[in-house]
């Protein structure tokens, strides 16, 4: 019975990746874009020359109002690979894309036990078309490249978890948990977006992990889980202060006179009804979405309101179905550093940023 649910499974997950991989199939013809790709591939003789020890050091620079080292020696290494041929370029994203999907599909079944609802999970996270941008778009290695390593760092988290006890041997926990902290700092080298992983986790303590009951509280537990995350949240205020540095020194970070805090603040509010609208109508679709200035009364009332009553929803109903609440909470936390809080650019949202916090609605 074992052997032939393994078997059940491995047909599943080949299932899913060769469906993916077919989907994707076509960028392969694609060339680069005149959008981003030349900084970042095309026109950058650092990255053009492949892995050199001058370019290992440009990497750890801040570059293109960024500080993802690692995403450019992942180009690096394709165009040591492939030289400028895009199809190689194109390749490797839909590769990572596809050890993603079957990353998540492997990793929540393991927790929840549920398989057709996890491959279900998987499947709107390899195929929808808000995610195109992230794979199809040779310069947005970085999303498929975080996102990889964000869900090893899951990975590895719920491995310490499940070894954690008294009577376990604590060298097997430590492991885990020093897997889970590097794989996350390499995530953080790949797009700091990732910054938010610490609350995610505690999230995921809450469920599937149920390492802390919402029935009762518990004040105790939950200062114990924050404070084993404390090597988390040090990654993340690094993180955030080296980005906040490189993007004020590439010009990209807008000012308060440019828009005000309380645009800001309604923008992210009609952004996040703007994504769940795609989410479900997946119509109009665009590389770039200017940012409008101003809003209509109604289109800001109707989305305070939504997520208010969501919101509420979830909150009422956590203790019964706690993925409600651990998916719209990694939704609303994971999109905080890209909301628009701090404008970065001049869009007022993206398709490209849902890529990963998607998967929380997708529960």
């Amino acid at each position: 019975s074992g052997l032939r649910n393994l078997r059940i499974n491995g047909l599943r997950c080949r299932a899913l990746g060769l469906i993916t991989l077919a989907l994707y199939l076509p960028s392969l013809r694609h060339e680069f874009l005149g959008y981003d790709d030349q900084q970042y591939v095309t026109e950058n003789s650092y990255v053009r020359a492949g892995l050199t020890g001058t370019g290992l050091a440009w990497a750890f620079g801040y570059r293109a109002g960024n500080w993802h080292p690692l995403t450019w020696l992942s180009h690096m290494l394709d165009c040591q690979l492939y030289n400028l041929r895009p199809a190689g370029h194109h390749l490797t994203n839909v590769l990572l894309h596809v050890a993603s999907t079957l990353l998540l599909f492997r990793l929540l079944q393991r927790l929840t036990g549920a398989i057709w609802r996890s491959a279900a999970v998987a499947a709107l996270f390899a195929w929808h078309p808000l995610h195109v941008e992230s794979v199809a778009w040779i310069s947005e290695r970085k999303d498929v490249l975080s996102t990889l390593f964000l869900l090893l760092a899951v990975r590895f988290y719920a491995s310490y978890t499940r070894r954690w006890r008294p009577e376990s041997i604590p060298g097997k926990a430590a492991l885990a948990y020093a897997a889970a902290l590097v794989c996350f700092m390499l995530g953080l080298w790949s797009k700091p977006m990732l910054v938010t992983l610490p609350f995610v986790l505690l999230l995921l303590d809450v469920w599937p992990l149920r390492r802390v009951s919402l029935e009762r509280a518990e004040p105790a537990r939950w200062w114990r889980l924050v404070r084993e995350k404390i090597p988390f949240f040090g990654l993340t205020a690094a993180s955030c202060l080296v980005t906040f540095v490189a993007q004020k020194r590439g010009g990209a970070v807008a000012s308060l006179d440019y828009i005000p805090l309380l645009r800001r603040v309604i923008n992210a509010l009609v952004a996040y009804t703007v994504y769940l609208r795609k989410l479900v109508w997946p119509a109009d679709l665009a590389v770039f979405y200017p940012h409008p200035g101003s809003w209509p009364l109604t289109t800001i009332l109707l989305s305070g309101a939504l997520l208010l009553l969501i919101t509420t929803a979830v909150g009422w109903m956590a203790k019964r179905r706690p993925w409600l609440a651990v998916g719209w909470f990694w939704y609303l936390g994971m999109l905080v550093p890209v909301i628009g809080l701090v404008q970065v650019g001049d869009q007022a949202y993206a398709d490209r940023y849902t890529y990963a916090p998607l998967i929380g609605i997708f529960f």
